[in-house]
């Protein structure tokens, strides 16, 4: 395999047909393998897989960042800046409730990005982000 390899992360929903929609039609994600009580999407790439559980979900910390409470834990994909915009418009377009709205964070300084948050329907939390410089990634 060359380049990035791709990654995966199976996470809880307790709804399937809520988690379908959300990832399927909202986020763009294509389905892949599915069973009574798990979905597979692909995410630009990478294998996240919603299980159905019954167990409630715990709450989220949150962690200061740029002087915004981020939701801890999260998931997302780092994308190219028209990608990430595109993205945005969509989840505006389908009313998606921002955790962080979309904007630019540590502007000026080593690692500037475009970040957002939101939560999927059984409060999952992701933040996606893009670089317009992707060696800003890990700058400290």
């Amino acid at each position: 395999m060359t380049g990035l390899a791709p990654f995966h992360i199976a996470f809880p929903v307790d709804d399937l047909d809520a988690a379908r929609h959300f990832y399927g039609a909202v986020l763009g994600c294509p389905e892949g393998r599915s069973d009574a009580d798990w979905i597979d999407f692909n995410l630009y790439g990478h294998q996240i897989v919603a299980h159905r559980v019954d167990t409630p979900r715990t709450a989220a910390g949150h962690n200061p960042v740029d002087g915004h409470a981020v939701p801890v834990p999260h998931f997302g994909v780092v994308l190219q800046p028209a990608e990430w915009q595109a993205l945005a418009d969509r989840l505006k377009a389908a009313g998606t409730k921002f955790v962080i709205k979309p904007h630019t964070r540590f502007p000026g300084q080593p690692g500037e990005q475009s970040t957002m948050f939101f939560h999927d329907p059984a409060g999952n939390a992701l933040e996606f982000k893009a670089f317009a410089d992707l060696d800003q990634l890990f700058a400290k």
